[in-house]
Parts: C-alpha cells; sequence; structure tokens
C-alpha cells in the first residue's frame, strides 16, 4: 500500500524520511494546494485538526489506488496568541523579536487516512522550544532567506542558522517541525495501516 505524505513543508519532508529510513518503506509526497486562510477558528487545536482534516480530504479525491495518507498542520501560540505563517518581513522580524523574551510553542495536528477502509484518526502533537536571545544579524538572515515566511510563527525550526539560538526543545524535534513519528506510527496502526 502506497504512503503519501499531503505536505509540501521541506521539515515533515525531513521527518518522514527519518521514519522512513527507521522502518524501512517508501512514500511518495503529494500537495493539497487548499485555502487554509478559508478555515477560521479561535481555537489552536481545532483550527489545525479542521485544517489538517481538509488537506486529507482534498488528497482523498485524487488518489485511486489504496494509500495511506499522512496530512498535518501546525499553528505557533505566543503568549496563548495564534501566529501562523507572518504576512510580511516585519511582522516576521516581529515574531522572532518577541521570542528572546517569551518561549513560542506548537500545536499541531496529524491526521492519517487509509483509503482502503476508509479510516481515519487523528492527534494532537506540542511543543515548546526555548530559544537563546536572538541577534538582529540572525534574526535578518532568517528573515532575508525567505524561511521566516513560510513557517508558522515565522521560525523555521530546521534551519541550520537559526538552530544554533535553540536552547532546547520540549516535546521534541519532530513535533516542533510539525510531524511527530511516534504520533505518526500510532495513527497508521489506528486505522489499520502497516509499516
Amino acid at each position: 500500500m502506497k504512503i503519501i505524505l499531503g505536505s509540501s513543508s521541506k521539515g515533515r519532508k525531513l521527518i518522514m524520511d527519518e521514519l522512513a529510513k527507521e522502518l524501512n518503506f517508501t512514500f511518495e509526497i503529494a500537495h493539497p494546494d487548499i485555502d487554509e486562510k478559508a478555515i477560521r477558528f479561535d481555537d489552536p487545536q481545532t483550527l489545525v485538526t479542521a485544517i489538517a482534516n481538509a488537506k486529507a480530504d482534498a488528497l482523498i479525491s485524487k488518489i485511486k489506488e489504496p494509500a495511506i495518507i499522512i496530512c498535518s498542520d501546525q499553528v505557533v501560540l505566543y503568549k496563548n496568541k495564534i501566529r501562523e505563517k507572518p504576512t510580511n518581513k516585519d511582522e516576521a522580524r516581529q515574531f522572532l523579536n518577541d521570542y528572546s523574551t517569551y518561549e513560542p510553542e506548537t500545536i499541531g495536528a496529524v491526521v492519517v487516512v487509509n483509503t482502503a477502509n476508509n479510516k481515519r484518526a487523528c492527534g494532537i502533537q506540542t511543543s515548546k522550544i526555548h530559544f537563546k536571545p536572538l541577534t538582529k544579524e540572525i534574526i535578518d538572515e532568517h528573515v532575508e532567506s525567505g524561511a521566516s515566511l513560510d513557517g508558522a510563527g515565522g521560525f523555521i525550526i530546521h534551519d541550520q542558522n537559526l538552530s544554533k539560538f535553540i536552547h532546547k526543545i520540549e516535546g521534541g524535534f519532530d513535533s516542533a517541525t510539525g510531524l511527530s513519528k511516534e504520533l505518526v506510527k500510532k495513527l497508521i496502526k489506528e486505522v489499520g495501516g502497516k509499516i
């Protein structure tokens, strides 16, 4: 049975590559292409769950053979306020400046669908990232590289330069990246998939 990661995120592909190597399987990537901004909820868990499910629904209609579809979504919480991708470079700089004084948290949902039996399972993953004080240089570099505009909360956790400024991550690097390996394995088992 095919395994399909429904994501254009480089970070999630990185985590799936690790999992595939650990468990000796291959996977394909598909892009759900949905309008995430059309889905709005004030509760972060409800929001990411709805978006991850919408991504899975978009792919189900495109895939004609039995497959395990894995989709996820993530937001950053800063002082209990939801932060998605910044809308511009100024907002990205402000987000990154904020993280030197208050730790951002990530809230993510993973949805796994087995198209052979129509079973679906969903789980929530969380993390808290403790940054060292971020210098103007590292913030400018992260923003100007474009990485800031590609990540929820204005950062890409696996960026080599930014990662040097991470003191610790509660909840794991994979959860902070947006795809908990343990959660993926658990959900695949729940829908009757085998890897």
